[in-house]
């Protein structure tokens, strides 16, 4: 049998988590404690005293912390993953359990992108929308139709995906698919078009970013975002994959 560790990403904050974690299991404290970020992620995470944990700049690393602290409670009790992988954020966090960086790393990193992904959304009025019953090449069509302010962002699963942009022309494109014959549209709760070209910014900024990380060979495959598989021979390396996945659609469906 095998085992895979599949993490959330950005949603799927709540105010609270992790505070019992960190005071049962010292492995928990670990990517708490030795993160290096202008505010502290324990307040954040266990308190929220300022209302901020549902903001980009902040969520990141809340999670990313909570779950690097769950592998290494895992790891400290061997269990390890043969497959890692993550949707969107998640897929960090999903890098952390293969080893490719520590846990500290993780969470001072996606600290980072989360700034840069909030910085990129400035000044547009953004919305995202899931997209129910069409196909990808559909959907696709539909978003074309209405022009380049709006695109495909998750393939998620087989009948659900998520498209995001500009605010009218989400709108646009979720009445269009409706009427060639989604079931549902269904806004969501965002704050920027995530994972469309609007992050390009933010992926030149990782792009730099990253020079200064050393990447290791992962203790297991990693099943990527942008790629939808793992790493093949001729494939880019994985910070490419990273700057690529912030702004290109995520292929969990795949």
């Amino acid at each position: 049998m095998k085992t895979a560790f599949l993490y959330a990403g950005q949603g799927s904050q709540v105010k609270g988590m992790g505070k019992d974690l960190y005071e049962a299991f010292p492995a928990f404290r670990k990517a708490y404690d030795e993160a290096e970020l202008d505010f502290d992620v324990k307040t954040l995470s266990f308190e929220d005293p300022e209302g901020k944990i549902n903001e980009t700049r902040y969520t990141q690393p809340a999670l990313v912390a909570f779950a690097c602290g769950m592998t290494a409670v895992l790891r400290e009790n061997g269990i390890l993953p043969d497959y890692a992988l993550g949707l969107s954020l998640g897929e960090y966090s999903a890098l952390e359990a293969a080893s490719v960086f520590s846990a500290k790393t993780a969470v001072e990193m996606v600290a980072f992108r989360g700034k840069k992904m909030e910085e990129a959304s400035k000044g547009i009025e953004s919305s995202m929308a899931a997209i129910l019953g069409m196909s990808e090449e559909a959907l696709d069509k539909v978003c074309k139709e209405v022009g380049g302010a709006v695109s495909l962002c998750n393939l998620n699963c087989p009948g659900q995906i998520v498209i995001g942009g500009e605010k009218k022309a989400v709108e646009e494109a979720s009445k269009l698919a409706l009427e060639s014959g989604a079931k549902k549209a269904i806004p969501l709760k965002v704050s920027g078009p995530f994972h469309t070209s609007f992050m390009k910014s933010a992926g030149e900024a990782l792009r730099e970013y990253f020079k200064g990380i050393s990447f290791q060979e992962g203790t297991c495959p990693v099943l990527h975002n942008f790629l939808g598989r793992e790493r093949q021979e001729g494939d880019p390396g994985v910070p490419e994959l990273l700057v690529e996945q912030v702004q290109k659609p995520v292929r969990m469906e795949e």
